[in-house]
């Protein structure tokens, strides 16, 4: 995740993307919820401009969406995110669904594809009707869904360890821990990654930010 600098311009093109697009996060379907997971590093060029940005983001009580790209344009998208689902629910009387929102955000970004948003996004909820939904969605509102889903320079990394430790119905209490560990792994292995890890769970008592000690528990080590 990174906030533009103008001197980045300093370094070569290709060294630029490499770090403008440095953070990790990720997210995993489960049988009674969704997890989602990400890293709290924000960046200018080469220099760290924050090291506790919370990158997850929550949408409505059942939803909630992972950021990675230009933090303007992500937090723009957010507060649309957020106006759009509490319109829904005010007008329907009912949680905006999972599909439904996703669908928005594609919609929204595509729109906006010849001057688009610096973002990738995965967007996460549960309700009793949809059940576990995770959609990854990218700048130009190309929208896929996944059982797990990373994003992010570090998400190679993340990816290698969801692989491998991945299962079909497991639990929130189960999948956090799973989470938790790849974006560890992506802090290790890369450097647009680091400091500390934030952990959301969405199961049908809403949405929920792991605590500290909770966190500690797993006993992650960088």
């Amino acid at each position: 995740m990174a906030y533009m600098h103008p001197q980045d311009k300093r370094y070569p093109d290709y060294i630029a993307d490499q770090i403008k697009k440095g953070t990790t996060t990720c997210a995993l379907t489960c049988k009674d919820g969704v997890v989602l997971a990400a890293d709290t590093r924000a960046s200018a060029g080469l220099f760290i401009a924050d090291r506790h940005v919370m990158k997850i983001q929550q949408v409505d009580r059942h939803l909630a969406m992972t950021i990675a790209g230009g933090v303007a344009d992500a937090q723009n998208l957010v507060d649309t995110m957020r106006y759009n689902s509490n319109i829904y629910r005010f007008q329907n009387k009912e949680l905006m669904p999972v599909k439904s929102a996703a669908r928005l955000c594609s919609n929204i970004l595509f729109n906006q594809r010849y001057f688009p948003y610096y973002v990738q996004i995965i967007m996460g909820g549960y309700t009793q009707g949809e059940g576990s939904k995770i959609y990854n969605i990218d700048l130009f509102g190309s929208i896929t869904t996944e059982k797990f889903i990373s994003t992010g320079s570090g998400s190679p990394v993340a990816y290698g360890y969801l692989e491998s430790e991945y299962r079909e119905n497991m639990s929130v209490n189960d999948a956090y821990k799973v989470a938790m560990q790849a974006i560890a792994a992506a802090i290790r292995r890369n450097a647009g990654t680091g400091d500390n890890i934030n952990v959301v769970i969405i199961d049908k008592d809403g949405y929920l930010e792991l605590s500290k000690e909770q966190k500690a528990a797993v006993g992650v080590v960088f």
